[in-house]
């Protein structure tokens, strides 16, 4: 069970407030400090999964009281224990509050903060999806599979796209416009290169790893769909997601080189199935990440922020499904 530390800073007149909450949601670990300048500082030592809730119920009564602030620190080791803490809570709960469902995530505040940094299109961002592009061009160039792979550990595209799924679940139009805008500058930054590589250099269509880029399956989807769905669980678990930054990375990088290197290298016939390719593998990673933070219960705060979202959510899914069911419908005709 993962911990984390809630800090929060409230007036003095607030305090007796904050202490009834506290002991009405069953916290057993906290304390407070002095007061400075009429204000006092609460320390409450949480599950990761429990600090939405009451996150949550702080930002309703206080978001506009002066000298209000929280912040969320992640906890490496305590004592006493997880296990220790998880049971004291258990003995405190009364019976009523026993069948209460609690998401098994990361608060949204939290994913919120990395989703954030992650829509950000930086310097860095694009330094490293042309690294990324480099060297998958010269695995795939030679048929050299461990290269590849080694593209997709750099690749940063995991991110951007998780970012635009969580802002399209949050009705986020800010959020979603700079996921967006990332995603897309990445794709066109690796286009560029791949493309001036292949003008450069001999391509060869026949290569054995580009040759299965320019076909797409029944299975490239399901993989992309799975992509998607772990993407969006590696960032609701709070879990490290480079390995599974590889996973949506060989959705999306790959297929995007091969469109760049065959159409610099003169074979724009055979290039635009890589094109395809990269269409369905977007579609679906950002289909199935919707999804999956639907499941996971991602939602506004507020009831109108909630009806917004969820009307942009259901446009969103009408879109990609559509779009989703044209492409295949393209591949089963092609394939009679």
């Amino acid at each position: 069970m993962a911990l984390r530390l809630l800090e929060i800073v409230i007036p003095e007149e607030h305090v007796s407030e904050v202490l009834s909450i506290i002991e009405r949601e069953q916290i057993v670990n906290y304390w407070q400090t002095c007061s400075c300048e009429s204000r006092v500082i609460f320390k409450l030592i949480l599950p990761a999964e429990g600090t939405e809730k009451i996150m949550d119920e702080f930002e309703k009564r206080y978001s506009s009281t002066s000298d209000f602030h929280m912040a969320l620190l992640s906890v490496e080791a305590s004592f006493p224990s997880p296990r220790e803490i998880e049971e004291k809570k258990e003995e405190s709960k009364e019976p009523e509050q026993n069948g209460e469902k609690i998401p098994l995530r990361v608060s949204r505040q939290e994913l919120y903060n990395e989703v954030f940094d992650n829509s950000k299109l930086t310097k860095t961002f694009v330094v490293m999806v042309i690294l990324s592009t480099i060297v998958a061009s010269i695995g795939l160039l030679k048929d050299n599979i461990a290269v590849v792979i080694g593209a997709m550990v750099i690749a940063p595209l995991l991110g951007p796209n998780v970012a635009l799924s969580f802002a399209i679940t949050l009705g986020d139009l800010v959020l979603g416009y700079n996921s967006l805008k990332t995603n897309l500058a990445g794709i066109a930054v690796a286009f560029a290169v791949a493309f001036l590589l292949g003008v450069f250099l001999n391509v060869n269509p026949d290569i054995p790893e580009i040759h299965a880029r320019t076909f797409v399956g029944y299975d490239d989807i399901v993989l992309a769909l799975a992509s998607g769905i772990a993407g969006a669980l590696s960032l609701t678990s709070g879990v490290p997601s480079t390995l599974i930054g590889v996973m949506v990375a060989v959705a999306l990088i790959p297929p995007l080189v091969v469109f760049g290197l065959l159409l610099g290298g003169g074979y724009a016939d055979v290039s635009f199935n890589a094109l395809l390719l990269l269409i369905i593998n977007m579609i679906c990673i950002n289909l199935a990440g919707v999804v999956t933070l639907l499941i996971k219960g991602v939602q506004p705060i507020y009831w109108w922020e909630a009806s917004k979202a969820k009307r942009l959510t259901k446009y969103a899914i009408i879109v990609w499904v559509s779009l989703l069911l044209v492409l295949v419908l393209l591949l089963y005709v092609s394939s009679v």
